[in-house]
């Protein structure tokens, strides 16, 4: 049997648990031990005895859970602070999966590298069709787009849908979506639910379709681009493309009660397409509910994990909202990295990972092992 651990994850605002119970028989049945630190599930309403039932092992001390693991499989990158340093307990050869994006947090991959870790940054996994059900950055944005919608009807003063009552009528709210990703129209699709009027904004043409059959109004700028990536993202445009979309966006948002963002370029940091002069133009009371904020934001007033105020309109910088609803984002990410280890999988077993497979080379960001 290969040993599994599943840390407790550190990092603040996280309460998801990278492999849940409901994956547990089926990762000992392809050749895993599964040990799970002491209260990793907790926050995530998975409490030790659903792990203990599952058939998983509880360890209460790091090291032991690390000690000859040949997988570690977390959410968020290794924590270190003076307290608690995760890199300490890591040992040479070990495979760790997770988040990493190793552009922004150079200093911990590099003491991964260090450590003579292969490391799988399941954000980079491939675009491709049987790649779907290991995809975790769409499982999560899946529900960032819903829990935006969400939020933003807490927050928001007025209603979305049309309400006719004796003492008078509700117009339904006004909402733009930046970005038909996956968040964007999980957006779009949960904002029609609520009964509000929506409209989308992407450069890529070939997502209108999309954005039509979820009841949304596709806005666009003319252009002979298709606007995306052999890999489908969106790309960055030229300027004289981004002047013709800082007009239509300058049109149509001062129209807007709710504006939602989501607009991404792999790689780099967010595209700035709401400046302050926009906000100035939106409705008293309207909001902007940037989920590219820890990005650095799609509105050049967006502060990540902040509420700011501004003109009596109100730009959200939501922390982690895949995070608010850990239940269900942690039971897909499981999902996700057990059809991934499914996928190097020989006659129903894992022994180690296909290092020839595209999906292996595409994720895993340092030296394969020699002789493979």
């Amino acid at each position: 049997m290969i040993k599994l651990a599943v840390p407790k994850e550190q990092h603040l605002n996280e309460s998801r648990v990278s492999v849940t119970p409901d994956c547990i028989p089926q990762l000992k049945k392809i050749g895993f031990d599964i040990f799970i630190e002491s209260g990793a599930g907790e926050r995530a309403s998975f409490p030790d005895s659903m792990y203990i039932k599952a058939g998983a092992k509880i360890s209460r001390n790091p090291k032991d859970l690390f000690k000859n693991a040949k997988l570690v499989i977390k959410i968020q990158r290794p924590f270190k602070s003076t307290k608690k340093n995760e890199l300490s307990f890591f040992e040479p050869d070990i495979n760790f999966l997770g988040l990493i994006y190793s552009s922004r947090f150079k200093q911990e991959f590099e003491l991964l590298k260090k450590k003579k870790v292969n490391v799988f940054a399941m954000e980079l996994m491939p675009r491709i069709s049987r790649a779907q059900s290991m995809d975790v950055l769409s499982s999560q944005s899946n529900l960032s787009g819903y829990k935006a919608v969400v939020d933003a009807a807490s927050i928001y003063n007025k209603a979305f849908p049309l309400m006719m009552t004796s003492a008078g009528t509700i117009a339904p709210a006004k909402i733009l979506v930046i970005g038909a990703g996956v968040a964007g129209l999980q957006a779009i699709a949960t904002a029609k639910r609520l009964g509000s009027v929506v409209f989308c904004f992407d450069v890529r043409s070939a997502t209108k379709e999309q954005v039509e059959s979820l009841g949304g109004n596709f806005i666009e700028v003319e252009n002979e681009d298709s606007g995306e990536t052999e890999s489908g993202y969106a790309k960055e445009m030229s300027a004289s493309y981004k002047k013709k979309q800082s007009k239509l966006l300058e049109e149509n948002i001062k129209k807007m009660d709710i504006v939602i963002t989501t607009a991404l370029i792999p790689g780099k940091a967010a595209p700035v397409l709401i400046s302050k002069k926009m906000v100035k133009t939106m409705k008293t009371g309207s909001l902007i509910m940037d989920l590219a904020s820890e990005f650095g934001g799609n509105c050049e007033l967006t502060k990540h994990g902040e509420v700011v105020d501004f003109e009596t309109k109100k730009i959200v910088g939501p922390k982690n909202l895949p995070s608010s609803v850990a239940q269900d984002a942690s039971r897909l990410y499981s999902k996700n990295i057990l059809n991934f280890l499914n996928n190097s999988c020989e006659d129903g077993k894992f022994v180690d990972f296909n290092w020839d497979d595209e999906l292996v080379k595409g994720t895993c960001l340092t030296k394969l092992k020699k002789g493979k």
